[in-house]
């Protein structure tokens, strides 16, 4: 059997840029190639040609068939479209057999490769022609175009492919905009690649044959010009990706022939000087003949090219699709490349200029992809000079450009540009450039860091210039200098990991040569004049570290490069290469630097940080270990020296690596440390002895020796300050319990507290240290069981350091009560989450803040984060111009680092939620600083118990309302003042944080107007209507929230209102416009309005009233007993067990009275009723559910 065709799936009607699309669709009938004489005019006559001319295309295409046996059928491609996309046979053996076809038979050939190319724009419609024999019908031209025939329903196309006129007929009743171009997949990104190539055999096999008949070519360009001025998406693209292709192998095919016509010219001279006898005369004869033959061809060839160029390329390079635009711009870089003579000029170089500021990125890319095979080669680059100066200022710009292929191209360009093109860019335009190595995006940061390298940093010296130095030339040396100074121009210092990762691809060699960066610290200033500055080693100091940690590492720094990549087996065996190296060479090295800059905090913050990358099992083996004593010595010695917390830390880190107990060097290091420690220690028991004796007891100086007092006295404070500090690094990372820290530092707390004498240096380490020391000691615990004892005394200690803790809150210096604050809301974290042991001892440590605790964080919070924001703003103002925003940001975030450490204490349900209302209130007045943590506060305190988070909500507003009705005159409250208005507005965001999901914020939504409903009656009790509740305009501000309720809420949320609601003639005057204002909020529409009608409007309702209880017994609503009326108070609290929301059980109300809507359940409380409550009778419809049923009435509540 024979194969159909396959079907192809069609375009839909669309605009584009103002231009109606037709539609490319899939007919029922198979394609059919008819030539006749005339037009098409019935859909009778077209069928008859059709099925005519059907087995005269199949005959034609008998040569190309391939039988393939599948599931017992044999299959065979009929059509090129189906030789094409299967992708079967090799296409230049497709290609001769529609050669040899069209020798047989020019035409019906042709119009199989025109179906071919109708085939290939996804449309399965009929393709028929009729010959353009008339000249005097030069009136089709102008008639020719793309119509729709409303009778038969067909979208016709009509156009001329000399010697023919061409129409193309499909349906229009698709809606589908895929073809075989666009189509995803691999099976159609084989075929596009087919299509393609099909295109430039075409071309290769016919260029000694049928390429120059005057008729194939001039059919085929004629064709496509027509299919590309279509409407027609698929026509379009088609056609251009087909002609822009055809056009890059014309190319191709008169470049061979200029090489060829350049050798037959030097066969023609040798033969011309063997003119000797009739032979070579007719040799050159034949020799003449060819060269008259190569000297026609490129005419007819570029004949051919300058018709594609001009009937297709100038319509559309500028088409509204960007893949067309891209394929006429990615085409035309390739000429420019492959034949320069003709296309590498001025005329042609434009399209690509104007085409960089397209707005698609994909059009742009192809556009510098194209540049950079032009400016990559040197003899092309001095054509290029009218387009340099004229886009250099684009292609500069397009670094920015948003999308990050597009700059990372356009960086690679510049690169090529500097390389090439002499003078291109000047040195400003490279300093711009360079700063791109500091980019988040690393292709781009690599990108620019080629360009540093090559530019600045590699130099071009005379090798005889070359002089050895320590075994290394001086380039090296150089090299590293400019990179340094660079570094330093550039004034970013804390970006130096991102400077190293952008120029490892491209100088490793370089960056990894730390022989030559450690020489040139270990250099003696006064043997070489140019020897390195001071800001120059410690800039050398941290290049060598990222250097170390990109070796190590093996990824890019944080914040480059996403997440960290998995290194392939020979990058990882690099890594262990590199880490062997590092160790070897730095064990012997570090010691001498760390000697060297021992009075360097900077330097040694560096130094001390490298042997964290090393490759620890070499330690303490051969030759290393001793270079191990010397590196303790060093550590030692600059731990007693130096104070600065930087260098102790990086020190007291390096002896946690050290002390692993799996390295052989264990025992060394773990003494050392010991050692270490212990003469720390004893020298602080001795200055802190003599120093608390001192101040104790103050002794009576006289005025001669007061002078000496002083000094003595600074200098003691100094020595405990810097001993302190270092016990308290060491703590950090190291357990010395042993020592008893924690009761030396609560001894020297209780002074403070006792005398206020001790200067804030004293006071923040034996903070801190107090703290690691009780950290640790919970740590233990949990390690190893202790005794009720030890565990009632380590709770003893955990009271004690809170109560240190908050009675710092009240000192005169900022960084104590800072310190303090951080340290306590870090350490109840801890203390209040310790996970129970299995015989529940641990338990006995559990220890939330007392009330007393609380209100005090809390009341730091209001004097230290908002208050002095207000109280300093003059302040700052006024500082503005004595250049202090870099201390404002520093306040700024140890201001948000406090927030934050206290909101989360609420989060974790460490401070009762109600804390948060205090902090709500400045959501609005400080949402730039403090914004973000408090919406957090908000999200995180609402996802773990959405009905108390409501409650702090409303109670947030409940006191910003009091507050305002205390500030007015008289105790009225002024609905248009600002201070109302913020309120209202607070209101507003705060219902915005709830979202658009209602069903999952109902709960919490119900609770905001029960609980606002209440306070907005507090104290109408007794009043009998006479005068208004004093907090009745909080009515306007809970209305904010009622967009957020579900219809049937608003109606039972109504209906609570009613109880509260005195004689309805007293609510309707201009007095109660609020609560007119609220309930329309709850009643908008006239549906609603008018079934709140129906339920006596405005019901007197005494407040003394008890509400009734709902209960759902045999379809009815009874009433609640007399026994059960109390008196409402604001204090009656809700139900505490709410139906659930859950999508897994819903229970429906239904009512059958008409003027009943929707009940909701939610507020359905023991409490609630009515004045005059009636009989209703409910529907409860359940929908099932796999899990347990949910109660929708409120549990009863006694008062």
């Amino acid at each position: 059997m024979i194969a159909e065709p396959n079907s192809v799936v069609n375009l839909p009607n669309h605009k584009e840029n103002g231009i109606h699309e037709e539609i490319v669709p899939e007919p029922t009938a198979q394609n059919g190639n008819c030539l006749r004489n005339g037009s098409v005019k019935t859909i009778k006559g077209k069928r008859k040609i059709r099925e005519q001319c059907e087995n005269r295309r199949r005959n034609s295409s008998s040569s190309r068939r391939s039988n393939q046996p599948q599931n017992g059928d044999v299959v065979e491609a009929v059509t090129l479209f189906e030789v094409v996309s299967m992708g079967k046979r090799a296409m230049q053996s497709v290609v001769d057999d529609w050669v040899e076809a069209y020798k047989k038979d020019r035409d019906v050939a042709l119009l199989d490769l025109i179906n071919f190319f109708i085939q290939c724009s996804g449309s399965q419609g009929m393709v028929t022609a009729e010959m353009f024999q008339s000249l005097q019908n030069c009136d089709v031209m102008q008639k020719m175009t793309e119509t729709f025939d409303e009778e038969t329903g067909l979208q016709y196309k009509k156009f001329m492919a000399y010697p023919w006129i061409l129409t193309v007929t499909w349906p229009v009743d698709m809606d589908n905009e895929d073809y075989p171009l666009v189509k995803p997949g691999s099976y159609w990104k084989k075929f596009r690649a087919n299509f393609c190539e099909f295109n430039a055999v075409l071309i290769q096999q016919c260029q000694c044959s049928i390429l120059s008949d005057s008729y194939l070519m001039d059919t085929i360009i004629s064709m496509l010009t027509g299919l590309a001025d279509s409407m027609v998406r698929a026509f379009r693209h088609t056609s251009t990706l087909a002609a822009m292709k055809l056009l890059t192998a014309l190319v191709n095919l008169n470049l061979s022939l200029d090489a060829s016509k350049r050798n037959l010219e030097r066969l023609y001279e040798v033969e011309k000087s063997r003119t000797t006898g009739k032979r070579t005369n007719s040799r050159l004869d034949q020799l003449e003949k060819k060269r008259k033959e190569y000297e026609q061809k490129p005419l007819e060839i570029e004949n051919m090219m300058n018709a594609i160029f001009k009937g297709i390329f100038l319509q559309r390079y500028r088409d509204i699709i960007p893949e067309i635009r891209a394929i006429c711009i990615e085409e035309m870089g390739s000429w420019m490349k492959i034949y320069p003579n003709t296309f590498l000029n001025d005329s042609y170089l434009k399209y690509i200029g104007w085409m960089l500021y397209d707005k698609q990125p994909e059009v742009r890319l192809k556009c510098l992809q194209g540049l950079q095979g032009i400016y990559d080669q040197k003899e092309l680059v001095s054509k290029m000079d009218l387009f340099t100066s004229r886009f250099k200022d684009r292609i500069m710009s397009m670094t920015l450009d948003k999308d990050h292929e597009v700059a990372v191209q356009a960086m690679k360009l510049l690169m090529l540009m500097s390389q090439n093109c002499e003078d291109s860019l000047s040195s400003e335009d490279c300093e711009t450039l360079y700063q791109f190595v500091y980019t988040t995006h690393r292709p781009l940061a690599v990108a620019a860091g080629e360009l540093l390298y090559k530019r600045l940093i590699v130099q071009e010296i005379d090798m005889e210039a070359f002089s050895k130095r320590n075994g290394k030339l001086e380039t090296i040396a150089s090299q590293l200098k400019t990179l340094i100074i660079f570094f330093l121009e550039s004034e970013l210092h804390s970006h130096v990991t991102y400077l190293v990762d952008s120029l490892w691809d491209w100088s490793m060699n370089l960056l990894k040569d730390w022989e030559g960066m450690t020489a040139l610290l270990l250099e003696n200033a006064d043997d070489q004049k140019e020897a390195l500055s001071d800001a120059q080693e410690s800039a050398l100091t941290e290049i060598i570290l990222a250097t170390v940690r990109e070796a190590a590492e093996g990824h890019p720094p944080v914040g480059r490069g996403g997440a960290k990549k998995i290194l392939s087996t020979k990058e990882k065996k690099v890594q262990v290469e590199d880490s062997i190296k590092i160790t070897e060479h730095f064990t012997v090295v570090l010691p001498q630097l760390l000697a060297k800059y021992s009075e360097d905090a900077e330097k040694l913050t560096n130094l001390l940080q490298i042997p964290q990358y090393f490759y620890l099992d070499l330690y303490g083996t051969g030759p290393l270990e001793k270079h191990l004593d010397a590196l303790l010595r060093e550590v030692k010695a600059i731990v007693m020296d130096h104070s600065n917390m930087d260098v102790l830390e990086a020190c007291s880190r390096l002896y946690y690596i050290l002390c692993n107990e799996e390295l052989p060097i264990y025992n060394k290091v773990a003494l050392a440390r010991t050692e270490l420690v212990n003469e720390l220690v004893n020298q602080l028991n001795q200055l802190l002895g003599s120093f608390l004796s001192e101040c104790s007891h103050p002794s009576t100086k006289s005025s001669t020796s007061q002078g000496e007092g002083l000094c003595a006295e600074e200098e003691g404070i100094h020595c405990i300050y810097s001993t302190l500090r270092r016990i308290t690094a060491f703590h950090n990372a190291h357990d010395l319990s042993r020592w008893d820290l924690y009761d030396k530092m609560s001894e020297l707390l209780v002074f403070e507290m006792e005398h206020s004498c001790l200067p804030v240096q004293i006071i923040l380490p034996a903070l801190q240290c107090a703290y690691f020391a009780l950290l640790w000691q919970l740590a233990s615990v949990g390690k190893k069981p202790s005794s009720k004892e030890n565990l009632f005394v380590l709770k003893t200690h955990l009271r004690h350091y809170c109560h240190v803790c908050s009675c710092c809150f009240s000192h005169s210096h900022r960084d104590v009560r800072e310190t303090a604050f951080m340290v306590l809301c870090d350490f109840l974290m801890i203390v209040s989450h310790q996970d129970t042991s299995d015989d529940g001892t641990l338990g006995l440590l559990e220890y939330l803040p007392s009330e007393t605790l609380q209100s005090k964080m809390l009341l730091f919070i209001q004097d230290h984060i908002f208050t002095e924001e207000e109280d300093k703003a003059k302040d700052l103002a006024e500082e503005e111009d004595r250049n202090q925003d870099g201390q404002k940001l520093d306040i700024l975030h140890m201001k948000r680092c406090l927030l934050a450490a206290y909101c989360k204490l609420i989060i974790h349900n460490v401070i009762e939620m109600t804390a948060a209302a205090e902090i709500y209130k400045h959501y609005m007045k400080s949402y730039n600083d403090f914004g973000d943590i408090i919406k957090e506060t908000l999200s995180r305190t609402r996802h773990n118990d959405k009905i108390q988070s409501a409650k702090t909500l409303i109670l947030c507003l409940q006191q910003l309302f009091q507050r305002h009705v205390e500030s007015q005159d008289g105790g009225s409250t002024d609905t248009s003042s600002a201070s109302f208005n913020h309120i209202k507005e607070l209101a507003r965001r705060f219902s915005l944080t709830f979202g658009w999901d209602q069903v999952k914020t109902r709960e919490s939504i119900a609770m905001i107007h029960k609980e606002g409903i209440e306070f907005a009656f507090q104290g109408a009790a007794g009043m009998e209507g006479k005068c208004l509740p004093p907090n009745l305009n909080f009515l306007m501000i809970l209305s904010e929230f009622s967009n957020k309720l579900l219809k049937p809420d608003k109606r039972l949320v109504y209906s609570y209102l009613l109880r509260y609601v005195p004689d309805p003639a007293l609510s309707r005057a201009d007095s109660w416009h609020s609560l007119g204002w609220y309930r329309t909020s709850l009643l908008a529409s006239e549906e609603e309005d008018s079934a709140a009608s129906s339920l006596n409007e405005w019901a007197p309702v005494s407040v003394a009233k008890t509400p009734f209880k709902r209960k759902f017994s045999e379809g009815s609503l009874h009433k609640s007993s007399n026994t059960e009326r109390t008196n409402r108070t604001s204090d009656i609290h809700y139900s505490a067990h709410l139906p659930s929301l859950a999508p897994r059980s819903r229970k429906r109300l239904k009512s059958h009275n008409s003027c009943l809507q929707e009940y909701s359940p939610l507020l359905t409380s023991a409490n609630l009723k009515r004045k005059n409550s009636c009989q209703v009778a409910i529907k409860v419809e359940e929908i099932p559910s796999e899990d347990a049923d949910v109660d929708v009435v409120g549990a009863d509540q006694e008062t």
